[in-house]
């Protein structure tokens, strides 16, 4: 999942004094709830060594700082532990002041349309937050009244992206002779290369998230902005069976039976899939850009590197996750501030430098050029419109089943016409419910 510049102790003393300033957030004739709180309960699932977990550490530090007499109470939390239950945990008294949550219809949309966050639009403007998010990057920040992205009111800040790229291994493309792959083509070649020494060329943990990108990924190399469009923000119908999902559907059991993926990856979960990678097993992971900074600090016995989807415009990815506040917040003030400070040059730096992919970082204070390369991969991506977000964003409850369905089709127990029917009926149900 996831190193400071020159002059940082004075940038730092800088904001400090800025947001003792403003720490109570809004003018004197406009107070700020909860400004005069005293703690503040913040909640994410970034690990401690991961590049987010490391920058999120430095900006407790320095709210601490800028913040005397405010105790933090900070408590680590699983994706999968907050994805389940925020609902229930959020509509109650035990809700945190601010937490880490996901981004998209199904999750975030989802929340601000019950009524479970706090509407952020004022101060989104009033901090600058609009100024330092491109405007693609501001799709997963507003949510209308039926919770779909792309417009409304905002309930969300991100201050790092993400996109899915192609991780290998070095040391056995060398051995093999192969070069980067820069066209689907020459990327099958690579993978018949491996097939024909007897070693299944992609690592996959079809248990979780990663499988489902790699299904996203083949059905992007078919796709359009129109068909993104449409399919993530409700623009027009989705035709499951048409040229884009049905290619990826398609192409993911091929690759099963050319042996590209093990069948028996269905049942390994992204972490299994992850320590693979980093043990040589295999040459080739498909899957975020929150493992940089892990492979960066765990891989020690060859070099890696990575590359886009070869020929794909479009790619899976987004913003990041975002910090939500919840409306049941006994301390909206402080959050905000919070937020601000992970915004902050030093922390945007720290970010980048750590592995990560800061939103809001000038990519020269990134001193490590393998970090600085991906900083730069994401801008690009970012600047020409090519983040398609994630498969599982449209619907409620779509993640899980986008992760039962991409199982089902690389054990073989699903055809991909089954496969393409078993996503399609949640994802109509939706539209259904909201009566488009």
């Amino acid at each position: 999942m996831f190193r400071s510049r020159p002059g940082l102790a004075a940038g730092a003393l800088l904001l400090a004094a800025t947001l003792g300033l403003t720490a109570c957030g809004g003018s004197e004739d406009e107070p700020t709830e909860g400004a005069d709180a005293k703690v503040l309960t913040l909640w994410h699932y970034e690990t401690p060594d991961s590049a987010m977990g490391i920058a999120w550490n430095k900006a407790i530090e320095l709210f601490k700082a800028s913040h005397p007499g405010v105790e933090v109470k900070f408590e680590e939390k699983g994706f999968e532990q907050i994805q389940q239950n925020a609902q229930m945990i959020l509509n109650s008294d035990s809700a945190p002041d601010i937490l880490e949550y996901n981004k998209g219809n199904a999750t975030a949309g989802l929340l601000s349309k019950q009524g479970l966050l706090t509407d952020l639009t004022d101060e989104f403007g009033k901090r600058g937050w609009d100024k330092k998010l491109s405007p693609s990057l501001q799709t997963t920040t507003k949510y209308d009244d039926d919770g779909i992205m792309g417009s409304g009111k905002v309930y969300g800040v991100p201050n790092y992206g993400e996109f899915v790229t192609v991780y290998y291994n070095k040391k056995l493309f060398e051995e093999n002779k192969l070069a980067v792959p820069t066209t689907y083509e020459e990327f099958t070649k690579v993978l018949d290369t491996f097939v024909a020494k007897k070693q299944t060329p992609i690592a996959v943990g079809g248990a979780e998230y990663p499988a489902q990108q790699i299904f996203y990924e083949l059905a992007l190399s078919k796709s359009d902005r129109k068909f993104i469009d449409d399919y993530q923000l409700y623009k027009n119908k989705v035709d499951f069976k048409g040229p884009q999902l049905s290619y990826g559907a398609q192409t993911i059991a091929d690759w099963v039976g050319k042996g590209y993926i093990a069948k028996d990856s269905a049942g390994l979960k992204a972490e299994d899939m992850g320590v693979s990678f980093t043990q040589g097993k295999f040459p080739i992971l498909i899957s975020g850009s929150w493992w940089y900074g892990r492979f960066a600090s765990d891989i020690k016995d060859f070099e890696w590197g990575t590359f886009l989807f070869p020929g794909n415009t479009l790619h899976p990815g987004s913003s990041g996750n975002l910090w939500v506040v919840p409306e049941k917040s006994k301390a909206k003030a402080l959050a905000y501030d919070f937020i601000d400070i992970t915004m902050s040059p030093e922390v945007q730096a720290l970010l980048g430098n750590s592995g990560g992919v800061p939103v809001a970082a000038d990519p020269a204070q990134i001193t490590d050029p393998k970090n600085r390369e991906l900083v730069e991969t994401f801008n690009k991506i970012s600047q020409s419109d090519g983040l398609a977000f994630y498969p599982d964003w449209p619907a409620p409850g779509y993640y899980d089943v986008m992760v039962a369905a991409t199982q089902g089709l690389i054990s073989g127990k699903r055809t991909p016409d089954a496969f393409l029917d078993e996503i399609a009926k949640p994802y109509n149900e939706n539209l259904a419910d909201l009566g488009k």
